[in-house]
């Protein structure tokens, strides 16, 4: 019975130790530079655990990232016959339900048009004409793609291509908050190119201040103020703008976001769409189906879904839906 009491004894004892080895969770931040973006990340943990979000961030490239030859998805685009591995289908089948419930706005296969017009991951050399586009909508349509059974990508044609960029961003600060909670993280802040995932409380101990920003259209520029600011905790958020990526041509300014429908530059009335959503990739994606859409029609898909919330400007109004955040001034 001494024997077994001394045993007990030990192991408290050994417990006590670890614990009291154990250096106490803090806030950390990690920074840095991926997919010509910057990202910064705060989270609550014992240790360091900036090379798993690297690696995670490099996973995310190696099978989503249409700009590197070795990715997946770059295989997928050549025809060569190359199984979706998770991250591929996860993506693939999120793209297609926004595209579902954005009626076409959201669409992943505009690849070859955005590379027409020189937003895309290679440049073709080619003049947006009128021929060159209705050439190239004819393999626009991630509806009419699937995934196999077997997990082989089956494309509408030949000469369809993806290009996810617009919900990776977005995808990625979801498998780097995923990765941090699976390291025992409850609080934290990942920030990807604009992208936000948040869980938890901030270093204030309180929900997460994130600052929304206004684009205003002053005709020869944009310039951005700062608008206002939301706190939230569980959710992502997400900015699309067109003033980020413009080109000013002899026939006026074009925008990155292209038009699944006529294969052009879409010509809308929305400076920036800010999406609130479960998470990080579905607020990308929608923010991006804003921004090819009239604000009005944005809106009424907003308020068309479950738990996705936006912020809209255009040049003479801002309009948010129904449950969006309140807003404060600091």
């Amino acid at each position: 019975m001494s024997h077994l009491k001394n045993v007990c004894i030990y192991i408290i004892v050994s417990v006590t130790l670890l614990v009291a080895c154990t250096p106490p969770a803090r806030y950390r931040s990690a920074e840095g530079v991926m997919w010509n973006t910057t990202y910064h990340i705060t989270y609550r943990s014992d240790r360091d655990l900036h090379d798993s979000i690297i690696a995670v961030m490099k996973r995310v490239e190696q099978s989503l990232s249409p700009f590197a030859d070795s990715s997946l998805i770059s295989a997928v685009n050549r025809g060569e016959a190359v199984k979706a591995d998770s991250l591929l289908m996860r993506i693939f089948n999120a793209s297609v339900e926004v595209n579902r419930m954005s009626h076409g706005a959201f669409d992943p296969t505009v690849a070859p048009l955005v590379n027409l017009w020189g937003y895309g991951y290679r440049t073709t050399g080619v003049e947006p004409t009128a021929e060159a586009i209705d050439s190239l909508l004819g393999s626009v349509g991630i509806g009419e793609c699937s995934i196999t059974t077997d997990g082989f990508i089956r494309k509408k044609s030949p000469a369809t291509e993806f290009n996810f960029s617009a919900i990776t961003k977005g995808y990625g600060c979801d498998l780097v908050g995923e990765m941090l909670a699976r390291n025992g993280c409850e609080d934290y802040m990942v920030e990807i190119g604009g992208e936000i995932v948040l869980a938890g409380c901030s270093p204030r101990g309180r929900q997460w201040r994130i600052m929304v920003d206004a684009p205003i259209d002053c005709d020869t520029a944009i310039v951005h103020e700062r608008m206002a600011v939301v706190e939230l905790t569980g959710r992502g958020v997400a900015t699309s703008g067109n003033y980020r990526n413009y080109r000013e041509t002899p026939e006026g300014r074009t925008w990155h976001t292209i038009s699944p429908r006529d294969g052009r530059p879409a010509m809308t009335d929305l400076l920036s769409a800010t999406v609130v959503a479960p998470d990080c990739m579905l607020a990308d994606a929608y923010a991006t189906a804003c921004m090819a859409q009239s604000a009005d029609s944005a809106m009424a898909m907003i308020e068309s879904l479950h738990g996705v919330e936006a912020l809209l400007v255009t040049r003479d109004t801002v309009m948010t839906s129904s449950n969006f955040p309140p807003l404060s001034a600091n």
